[in-house]
This record gives structure tokens, C-alpha cells and sequence, in this order.
């Protein structure tokens, strides 16, 4: 039994068909944890999608952006964009089946010293205040407001996370901190905006992993969304973003032994970074 751990799919269902191969994947036995952004960009969503469901006993996503960009345009909240790849998804006959699974993933998944999130965390969330915030987020966007919520998200999605938040402003902001945040800027707030390198950033900004308080609490954070930052890894952090959907690579981390197998795009991709 090994647990995985793979980066952002973004559709590049032959580069994962392979990267399973290599890995040795045993449904039967073995964990496997995504880091978000199955969807989008790559022209194999349905695929990868279907295969996410069709083995949701063994495997846990966690919700990236380009997911509920997808749950925001099925209820007709958000504008499609030129780079999208998601209407296969819409017109396929088990749609209402992927999507209303899809509503069900967590924001964070944490098991024993690791937690699994797509973006990042605010730096005072210790692992309690983010696994609140998140499970009351995965509430509300599996619940009967779950398309006002999904609303609210996509109109908040660049709007930073502070303490004065209440109600679903305050949802929606911890969605956009779980699924977009890379940097923090000097104050510790999060910056949405920003998808550069560590290095080109401001002065003053840096990894919001770096002053996590769920970090420093003693947890290994496992995430993703970063392709520019590409696949890192320090003893208690790794980024599994490795930019398979712009050219680069599809990347797994066995939790158990820290070994990493990194697959070469095979799917046709136009992406750039």
C-alpha cells in the first residue's frame, strides 16, 4: 500500500495515464491525493474527470480554481474564456452526476502531519482555523445555497481574506485564499493577483508557506497552482505544480519513501504559462 500524491492535471489525461503506469498505481490499495485543477486548459477533462469518480474510494481532490471556475459557469455565473476546455464536461450524458461530485470535494485534506490544499492558507490559520473554514465552505457548496455561494465565490475571487468577514463574503474569500493564493505581501495579507516567481516578486512578498502558521504547528503542506514556481520540494513543503499543461511535467510524490516520478506532457497542449 503507498499513498501518492499528484500535481495540477489540468486535463493531460495520457500524460496521467502514463504517470500511473510508472507509479505502479493499485486502485485497490493505494491512496491517491490531487492537489486541484484536474480541469481546464488540457483537452482531456471528461476523461480525467470520469476516472477521478470512477475511483473516489481510493482517490481525494481537493478543489482548485479552474473546478469552480467549472461549477461557476454550469450555473451561469461566470463568462467562458478563450483558454477554456470544459464543454466536453457540459454536454456529456453523467454531467449532473461529475458535477454534483465535484460540489463535494474539501477546500484542504489532512491526514496525520500533511494537509493537501491548492492554493495556499492565510498565514495566522493554524490547521484548525483552516479546516473550520474550509469545511464550512465545502458546506455551503454542497448545500441548498450551494449556487449562491458558488456565485459569491466567482465575484470574490481576486478579493483578499481580513478577520472583519462574516457570513458568505467571508466563504467566499477563504475559497479564493484556498484555491489562488501564492504570495503574501509584507502585512501577511494574501495576494491573489500575483502568479510570477518567488524571485520576481515585490519587495516584501514572499510564499505564503513560509509564515504558515499551520506549518509551524508542525504539518507538511503538499499543494499546487504555482506552474512559475514549479516543482519544489523542502523538508515539510512541496509544490507539485511542475506546468504538465504548458509543456512541462506531471509530478507524483510517494509520501511514503519521498520518492518523485515526473511524466513529460503527452497529450497535445498550446498553454503557456
Amino acid at each position: 500500500m503507498a499513498t501518492w500524491v499528484i500535481g495540477d492535471i489540468h486535463g493531460c489525461w495520457q500524460t496521467l495515464t502514463k504517470l500511473l503506469e510508472r507509479i505502479e498505481w493499485k486502485p485497490e490499495s493505494d491512496c491517491l491525493w490531487l492537489v486541484g485543477d484536474l480541469v481546464n486548459r488540457g483537452p482531456s477533462s471528461l476523461e480525467v474527470l470520469r476516472w477521478a469518480h470512477d475511483n473516489r474510494d481510493r482517490v481525494t481532490p481537493v478543489l482548485g480554481n479552474h473546478e469552480l471556475h467549472m461549477l461557476a459557469r454550469s450555473v451561469g455565473v461566470a463568462k467562458i474564456r478563450e483558454e477554456d476546455t470544459l464543454d466536453e464536461i457540459f454536454s456529456a450524458p453523467d454531467r449532473q452526476t461529475l458535477l454534483d461530485w465535484v460540489r463535494t470535494w474539501p477546500l484542504i485534506h489532512h491526514f496525520g502531519p500533511y494537509v493537501v490544499v491548492h492554493g495556499g492558507l492565510v498565514p495566522e490559520w493554524n490547521i484548525e482555523m483552516a479546516t473550520h473554514l474550509a469545511d464550512a465552505v465545502s458546506a455551503g457548496i454542497s448545500g441548498p445555497r450551494g449556487d449562491a455561494i458558488i456565485e459569491m465565490i466567482c465575484q470574490r475571487r481576486r478579493t483578499g481574506w481580513h478577520e472583519g468577514l462574516r457570513g458568505d463574503e467571508q466563504l467566499a474569500s477563504a475559497a479564493a485564499v484556498f484555491t489562488r493564493m501564492r504570495m503574501v505581501g509584507p502585512d501577511g495579507t494574501a495576494q491573489l493577483s500575483y502568479g510570477g516567481p518567488p524571485g520576481a516578486a515585490p519587495a516584501g512578498w514572499q510564499p505564503w508557506f513560509r509564515a504558515s502558521a499551520a506549518r509551524h504547528q508542525g504539518y507538511k503542506m503538499l499543494f499546487g497552482h504555482w506552474a512559475q514556481f514549479g516543482f519544489y520540494r523542502a523538508n515539510d513543503v512541496a509544490c507539485l505544480d511542475s506546468g504538465c499543461v504548458y509543456g512541462g511535467r506531471l509530478t507524483a510524490l510517494c509520501l511514503d519513501d519521498g520518492r518523485v516520478v515526473q511524466e513529460p506532457v503527452a497529450d497535445r497542449v498550446t498553454g503557456t504559462v
